[in-house]
């Protein structure tokens, strides 16, 4: 047995060789060879291993864009920028496209951490764009907000304009016409200049006053009428009262008192004239619907304090600090099924 081991593997120990055919070079020389590959092209892009070329593409322009601004922006002597001046700048408010909008323009899908890396880059591109608006270099400007076109969402404007207050429309008569809202009323306000009486002694005082420019007109004398129950003494020589303007307002035709019969709805009313010191000064006319007497009252107050804010600009601040110039949110909560009102329960009854 160890004899036969022993002749096998003398066997296998000896190299085999090829048996094909010995084919000298020279007879080659005549014969056609395989077409070599043709060479692959040059991608365009260095990023187009990466499988997002586009995506990297458009990060690097954006990181070539933010690299030349500043550098423009330091020829220019603006940056760097004090803390106290980045302070006063006016606020930034943009509108970026949404991750998948961004997908879509750069035909790749986008992760969360690639789209804020994105975001990132335009965020400091429009900081630069601000410094240079706010430094008057307006074609710097420009040509930054070309580039930030591009990605930003096509209702720009209607989501900027998204909360602020509209203006307030004027007639050909000079009223002014606003809207307020309380819980379930609305009011429709107009509100329009009071005329002043001019008496015809302040008319000549006034004429008199314009032929001749060098002379003061005198005041016009008050004449002096004693207090009821006093014949003697300063009191029967009081001034005669002073007649005050009163503001007339209509509501749905009918006058304030008789519609509001209630002293805090009217004081509720008044108030825009008391805080902006204009009693007196404009004449009212609302429609109102819906709701009781509070909302009602609270919806007219609102429509006359914007109306107020329109005809004198001045008195804005007051009534904006008097917070008479934002609606008030509070509603009246739901009813809920099992319940009585929104919280209130039934009477429990034993049996």
């Amino acid at each position: 047995m160890n004899i036969a081991k022993q002749v096998a593997g003398g066997a296998l120990r000896f190299r085999t060789y090829a048996t094909a055919a010995y084919v000298p070079p020279a007879s080659l020389e005549g014969m056609q060879r395989a077409r070599p590959p043709p060479p692959k092209p040059k991608p365009e892009s260095p990023t187009f291993y990466t499988g997002r070329a586009n995506y990297f593409d458009q990060l690097l322009a954006l990181e070539k864009a933010a690299k030349q601004t500043r550098t423009a922006l330091q020829e220019l002597q603006i940056l760097p920028l004090p803390r106290f001046a980045q302070q006063n700048l006016p606020p930034l408010r943009p509108v970026w496209k949404n991750k998948e909008a961004l997908s879509e323009l750069m035909e790749a899908g986008l992760t969360t951490s690639r789209y804020r890396r994105f975001i990132g880059q335009l965020n400091q591109l429009n900081e630069y764009r601000r410094l240079a608006e706010v430094a008057g270099h307006m074609a710097l400007a420009e040509r930054i907000q070309r580039v930030l076109d591009m990605f930003e969402r096509e209702n720009k404007d209607a989501i900027l304009a998204h909360g602020k207050r509209k203006p307030v429309k004027f007639d050909e008569f000079g009223r002014s016409y606003t809207i307020g809202r309380r819980k379930e009323s609305t009011a429709r306000v107009w509100v329009i200049a009071a005329k002043e009486a001019t008496s015809s002694s302040t008319a000549a005082a006034t004429s008199q006053g314009d032929s001749q420019p060098s002379q003061e007109a005198p005041l016009p004398s008050v004449p002096a009428t004693g207090i009821p129950g006093f014949t003697s003494g300063p009191l029967s020589m009081a001034p005669a009262p002073v007649k005050v303007p009163t503001t007339n307002i209509l509501v749905n035709n009918i006058p304030l008192v008789e519609y509001f019969p209630h002293l805090s709805d009217r004081e509720r009313i008044i108030r825009p004239f008391r805080i902006a010191g204009l009693i007196g000064a404009f004449n009212v006319f609302a429609l109102v619907r819906g709701g009781g007497s509070t909302g009602q009252s609270g919806a007219l107050a609102l429509g006359i304090a914007k109306a107020l804010a329109a005809h004198v600009p001045e008195v804005e601040p007051l009534l904006r600090k008097a917070k008479m110039l934002k609606r008030d949110p509070r509603m009246v909560e739901r009813k809920k099924t099992g319940r009585a009102k929104a919280r209130k329960a039934y009477t429990w009854v034993k049996r």
